[in-house]
């Protein structure tokens, strides 16, 4: 068991060589001292933007891992954030021009060193289709947890035991989010909103088929082994999940700079902490320490999904995305305190 300080070690590490990569980074392209400190101090804002976003996605990345084997949860912690920092914040970038421009891979990373503004361009011009494909997917997380018979913990009873009850609908939680969609789509201008909604249905066919190859994976573990439990199919809802997460942070981080490679050290940076706070909550089973932080996380998962729609038709800083879920989860966190001591005193 180490000390909450020990969880962050290896972040330390990769935060000075990212900034110090972003030092020269901003020297090579600029050439001059206040260009490298101007890289220096865009790529920290990155890693904290990354870092305030992410709360939420390292209390639903434990809510799963603490049900997944060791062995699955080793290899997300190391598989899994190269597949983050790599896979999200380089390689994704680059697969949106590719498809938005109709140009090779390679072409795509000289368009980002010789060209930022029109790779920004590029980037900006799907940010609809992102927005509406990480907003389905991110709903769908949130309500699953909500319109769950089983739950049996409630921090907003009112709104909670209500969702709890309607959980016996079936197929509501996907009505829900359609309707949302459709209600956006409406919104927009008749040549967006095809393209809105092609996205949003992607985005809930991926849910959808993430959780249905999570239970075929899983039945087939547990029928090898009694003790098996979220093996492959977890590890891939998570990966899916941590994708959605960063949609946000990937597309407000071209309002700071242009330049795809600081974007990567900056947001690289943020992955980090986001895995030791995963970490963390795991090991310290701070979940179930603090009974409504769990609840925190998903009612700022459903926040941001809504934003990441409102965003279709409305610009909304990443700063007050980041303050709102960090919020709600200051909230839930005081909540669960409140309640271990009102425990204790009986």
């Amino acid at each position: 068991m180490s000390t909450a300080l020990g969880y962050f070690k290896w972040s330390f590490i990769v935060t000075a060589l990212g900034l110090v990569l972003a030092g020269w980074l901003g020297w090579q392209t600029v050439g001059t001292v206040g260009g490298a400190s101007s890289f220096l101090l865009i790529g920290f804002v990155l890693a904290v933007l990354e870092i305030s976003l992410s709360f939420d996605n390292a209390i639903v990345n434990a809510n799963k891992l603490k049900d997944m084997t060791p062995v699955w949860q080793r290899r997300f912690l190391t598989w899994g954030i190269l597949i983050a920092v790599f896979g999200m914040r380089i390689v994704f970038p680059l697969a949106v021009v590719v498809i938005a421009a109709h140009i090779g891979p390679i072409e795509a990373v000289l368009l980002a060193a010789r060209e930022p503004q029109e790779y920004a361009r590029i980037i900006g011009e799907a940010h609809l289709s992102i927005s509406a494909f990480g907003g389905t997917f991110l709903m769908m997380v949130a309500l699953n947890y909500f319109m769950d018979q089983e739950k049996d913990v409630d921090w907003l009873r009112i709104v909670e035991s209500r969702l709890r009850d309607w959980a016996s609908v079936k197929g509501l939680e996907v009505a829900l989010v359609l309707g949302i969609a459709v209600v956006f789509a409406a919104l927009l201008p008749d040549h967006e909103s095809a393209s809105f909604l092609f996205a949003s249905v992607c985005g809930l066919l991926t849910f959808l088929a993430v959780e249905l190859i999570g239970h075929i994976l899983d039945a087939q573990e547990k029928a090898a082994s009694a003790a098996a439990q979220g093996g492959l199919g977890a590890f891939l809802y998570l990966e899916v999940l941590d994708a959605s997460f960063s949609f946000d942070g990937v597309i407000g981080a071209f309002a700071l700079t242009q330049n795809l490679f600081l974007i990567a050290i900056g947001l690289g940076i943020g992955a980090m902490y986001v895995r030791s706070m995963t970490l963390m909550l795991v090991e310290r089973k701070t979940l179930a320490q603090f009974r409504y932080l769990e609840h925190g996380a998903f009612y700022s998962v459903l926040v941001l999904s809504i934003i990441m729609f409102v965003q279709s038709v409305a610009h909304i800083p990443e700063v007050i995305t980041g303050l709102i879920g960090a919020c709600l989860i200051g909230v839930s966190l005081v909540a669960s305190i409140r309640y271990e001591r009102h425990a204790e005193g009986h």
